[in-house]
């Protein structure tokens, strides 16, 4: 990775701190202290799923993917080094060397001063903005809604039935749910599209059902890789642009979103949703959009990684339209500004296995650290409340979605809930989903609870 000095920043090694963005949802963000280094993926999965995949891991700095700022801790000016172009995203390193930072990139990026860390990043994230809403048409606007989703209760298991029974809860219980959102089960796996798995059932009676109750339909894809094992894989390799990693019992392949068949398949393919009536989209495992091609492999078009990924995700909000609500999940950050209406700003609350909240809260630490991005880039959607008595982390979690989140989501089958967790889920949709930007006082707090997150992190797993 060829690097050049960009500055060299004099500061109080004492007092000084460093923000780091990471590559997309599931990486690492948080404020450093000078004298540390970044976090470092334990195994090649990690790396390919949750880090930039092909872009090497410093050891010895603090690395971000495209926006880098610099507190010296003396009272000096706030540096902030950041990418101008949403397909142009360079890796940047800080180090600490005696009382100066040495700060490095691959690429070009712009230099800026602010007389603090949260002026820096508010003046970083409407410039950026700008710059990338210029490019698309039509870019989102639409108010964030209320959502439930199917994920953390039913996870893969998913049926119609199940849906339907939280449909007419929400009635009885006064539950002010916009959306009804299936997530990750009603489909037989990736690579099938919308095919709906035989122990499902009718999603079109599903989402007539939802639309006939007043609410609206939404629906968890995964459209830019595939299962190397899947129908379409084995049909078209041609189709494929390198590994992705691994999920669902399967090694995961990215597609080529410059090959023609790719891009008439995902057109179709999102029409045909939103003419079932859906218009809220959950898209999920974007970074395989952006994967680099296997050696030795080639894009049907001559276009790197990030070009390859803005170019299928502006073919995707073309085709649903304006009216239809996009959110991000394990996206490339900087290149999805403008495109979709929400992004997911930290990894999943839990996976399977740790329903109980006995891990620890995965998602604090990078959802507290881009509080700036609330407002500004998109709503920052936390993930989903979990507010069922047997989730040991409800009340923290709870709090951390309140304060730090926009989109307002809750993932419990509300038979499941006891009076507390039925207040804390109607506290949270009664307050209602947010698209304006938060405050310095809550950035700030942000940065605290981040920083404090890291430090708690490092204590486990020095």
């Amino acid at each position: 990775m060829s690097t050049e000095i960009l500055d060299e920043v004099l500061v109080d090694p004492a007092r000084a701190r460093i923000y780091a963005e990471g590559w997309q949802s599931w990486s690492p963000a948080t404020w450093y202290a000078a004298d540390g280094t970044g976090l470092r993926p334990d195994e090649d999965w990690q790396h390919t799923m949750r880090f930039r995949p092909g872009t090497h891991v410093a050891h010895d700095a603090i690395q971000a993917e495209g926006l880098l700022v610099v507190d010296p801790g003396d009272g000096g000016a706030v540096r902030c080094y950041g990418a101008t172009d949403p397909v142009v995203v360079p890796t940047l390193t800080a180090r600490l060397v005696d009382d100066r930072v040495l700060v490095r990139s691959t690429g070009p990026i712009e230099a800026t001063r602010a007389p603090d860390a949260e002026t820096a990043l508010a003046q970083y994230a409407d410039g950026f903005t700008q710059r990338a809403y210029a490019t698309v048409p039509g870019h989102p606007s639409a108010a964030p809604p209320t959502v439930w989703c199917s994920w953390y209760r039913y996870f893969e298991e998913v049926t119609a039935a199940d849906v339907l029974e939280n449909l007419r809860s929400f009635d009885e219980h006064d539950l002010a749910v916009d959306v009804v959102q299936i997530d990750d089960g009603w489909s037989p796996g990736l690579g099938e599209w919308l095919t709906v798995a035989d122990r499902f059932g009718s999603l079109t009676a599903v989402v007539e059902e939802v639309r006939g109750a007043g609410r609206r339909a939404g629906i968890w894809v995964a459209p830019f890789l595939v299962g190397a094992r899947s129908s379409l894989a084995t049909e078209h390799p041609d189709w494929l642009v390198g590994p992705a990693g691994r999920n669902w019992g399967d090694a995961l392949v990215g597609l080529d979103l410059t090959h023609g068949g790719v891009r008439d398949l995902l057109a179709e393919k999102f029409a045909r949703l939103v003419d079932l009536g859906i218009d809220y989209l959950k898209l999920d495992f974007l970074y395989a959009g952006a994967m680099p091609v296997r050696e030795g492999g080639r894009r049907a078009e001559d276009m790197t990684g990030e070009e390859a990924y803005r170019s299928g995700l502006s073919l995707i909000r073309e085709v649903v339209g304006p009216d239809v609500y996009l959110v991000g999940c394990g996206a490339p950050l900087l290149p999805s500004v403008g495109l979709v209406d929400a992004m997911r700003v930290s990894p999943d609350t839990f996976h399977e296995g740790g329903e109980d909240g006995s891990h620890g809260l995965r998602g604090l630490m990078p959802l507290a650290a881009r509080a700036w991005q609330q407002g500004r880039f998109w709503t920052n959607d936390p993930d989903c409340l979990v507010a069922r008595p047997t989730y040991a982390q409800r009340e923290t979690w709870a709090e951390a979605v309140t304060d730090l989140g926009g989109l307002a989501s809750f993932s419990d089958r509300v038979a499941d809930l006891d009076d507390r967790g039925l207040r804390q889920v109607h506290d949270l949709l009664a307050s209602g989903s947010t698209a304006q930007p938060f405050g310095a006082d809550a950035v700030r707090h942000g940065a605290r609870v981040a920083a404090d997150e890291l430090a708690a992190r490092q204590a486990v797993h020095p």
